[in-house]
């Protein structure tokens, strides 16, 4: 028997991949912008860090279509452009608003008995800490 999550757990679900296609994105073009004596390094953090983003929205769209819903196509706004301290200053906000959330869907997860969606946003939200922890210390926070 399929489980069945409730219309507010999967609008959360969908919330959580406009989030990572934000970040896909985001982190990708700061990949490619980023100058300066640090950009080589920030560089390899920046694309390395885009494609776990892009492994959690797959993760999560195919959470998704387990429950019969489309996931979306459309990114949360995308911050561009600035220097590196712009970049990881936008970076951190963005793993930042996936931290709070993802912590939101645990909680609903939980309190639908969905296991499944519970586990995957724990281990999800585990890499997005370590992405936050990551930004801040090249921001020297």
């Amino acid at each position: 028997m399929v489980q069945k999550a409730s219309a507010k757990l999967t609008e959360m679900m969908n919330q959580a991949i406009a989030g990572e296609l934000q970040a896909i994105v985001q982190y990708m073009w700061h990949h490619i912008m980023v100058k300066g004596l640090s950009s080589s390094s920030l560089m390899e953090v920046f694309e390395e860090i885009s494609e776990e983003e892009m492994k959690h929205a797959e993760k999560i769209a195919e959470r998704l279509f387990y429950f019969d819903v489309n996931p979306t196509t459309k990114p949360n706004p995308i911050a561009v452009g600035g220097d590196s301290t712009q970049m990881l200053k936008a970076d951190v906000k963005a793993e930042e608003e996936a931290i709070t959330l993802y912590k939101d869907i645990i909680k609903q997860a939980a309190s639908e008995g969905d296991d499944t969606t519970r586990h995957l946003f724990e281990e999800i939200l585990a890499e997005e800490e370590r992405h936050h922890d990551t930004f801040t210390t090249l921001l020297g926070q």
